[in-house]
């Protein structure tokens, strides 16, 4: 069964949305699997209201990326 990966992507405002992925991101944070997408994007967002100041002048954009065991 495949996993969901959810993984944080905090991204310069310079970068449009669209473009934010891990090779334009300044930073990437691998939150770890999660059953479906659900639970990903909650934690991603869970994890970024812990840590507003990380990401000051920067944006953060959650991604769930199909994995296999």
């Amino acid at each position: 069964m495949p996993l969901i990966l959810a993984v944080v992507l905090i991204c310069a405002p310079s970068v449009a949305a669209q473009d934010c992925s891990r090779d334009t991101a300044l930073d990437v944070r691998v939150l770890g699997t999660m059953p479906t997408p659900f639970p990903c994007l909650m934690g991603g967002m869970a994890t970024l209201a812990r840590s507003p100041d990380e990401i000051e002048g920067r944006y953060a954009k959650t991604v769930c990326e199909r994995r296999k065991r």
